[in-house]
Parts: structure tokens; C-alpha cells; sequence
């Protein structure tokens, strides 16, 4: 059950893509998806059925949430070079995570660490904030708990913390 709701998430998030930019079927559709990401987790645990196939599907629904969010927020914002800048130093270091999780682990390395949900529930508010907090100071603040918590992953995975 859980990785059918994670898998709902994948599809809710492609979803997006067809949904007018912050219109109100956007805000339900990315609101849904959300929710979909706080329960999935409960309910493996709840029904004893947590697994790694559970764990990379979740890792991989949040990346495609994440980019589908990119794309369609990104552009309607008045977003400045420094912060693109930002996110592509994030995505560098989440990436290059990646790598050496598979050299070292010689398979895919998830890491669910408290820092990386509060990034991702910080990722999740901002857009619902954009009328009434300054986007430039949500958005410096999210990358610099997502910068944290890229470096704080990288570190769990070189010490072979990532369970």
C-alpha cells in the first residue's frame, strides 16, 4: 500500500506539469502530492511492510516532484541569478552524492536524515508563502538548509551512515 501511494506521488507530480502555474488546480494537485509523501512512510511502517525498494522509490518520487516544482515554479518567479546559482551548487553536491554512495556502497544510496525532511518540508511551504513572504528571503533560507543538508548527506555517506 505504501508504494502505491508513492507511486500516486510520481504520477500527481507529472500531473503538475499540466496544471496552470499556481492556479487553484495546481495548489490542490501539489498539495495532494504532498500528503502523499508525509503518509507513505507511516503506512510502511504501520503495516510492517518498509522496504528498499520502498525507500528508493520514495527518494526517486521526491526527485520527480522536486523537478516538476523547478520547472513550473521557477519560471513565474522573479528569481535571481545568485539563487539559480544556489540551486545548481545543491544539485552538484547532491549529485556528486550519488556517485560516491554507488562507488563506495556499489549500489544506489538513499539518505533520509532529519535535515533532508526539514529541507523538503521547507521546499514544500514555499510556494504555498509566495503572497505573503518575500521570495528571496524563503529562498536563501531554503537553499541554505538544503546546502546543509547536501554536505551533511555527503558526510553520512562517506562514514557509511546511511541507513
Amino acid at each position: 500500500m505504501a508504494n502505491i501511494i508513492t507511486c500516486i506521488r510520481i504520477v500527481l507530480s507529472v500531473a503538475l506539469l499540466f496544471c496552470p502555474t499556481l492556479s487553484s488546480a495546481f495548489y490542490a494537485v501539489y498539495i495532494a502530492a504532498g500528503f502523499s509523501d508525509m503518509i507513505d512512510g507511516a503506512v510502511a511502517r504501520k503495516t510492517c511492510t518498509v522496504s528498499e525498494l520502498g525507500s528508493r522509490l520514495d527518494t526517486i518520487a521526491d526527485i520527480v516532484f522536486t523537478v516538476v516544482c523547478l520547472i513550473k515554479i521557477l519560471p513565474v518567479l522573479k528569481v535571481t541569478l545568485w539563487i539559480y546559482a544556489w540551486i545548481l551548487a545543491i544539485a552538484l553536491i547532491k549529485l556528486i552524492n550519488i556517485v560516491i554512495g554507488y562507488i563506495k556502497q556499489k549500489e544506489f544510496v538513499a539518505v533520509h536524515s532529519v535535515i533532508n525532511k526539514v529541507t523538503g518540508g521547507l521546499l514544500f511551504v514555499l510556494p504555498l508563502t509566495l503572497a505573503f513572504v518575500n521570495f528571496r528571503i524563503s529562498a536563501a533560507f531554503a537553499c541554505l538548509v538544503a546546502t546543509i543538508a547536501a554536505v551533511y548527506e555527503g558526510y553520512l555517506i562517506q562514514v557509511g551512515r546511511t541507513a
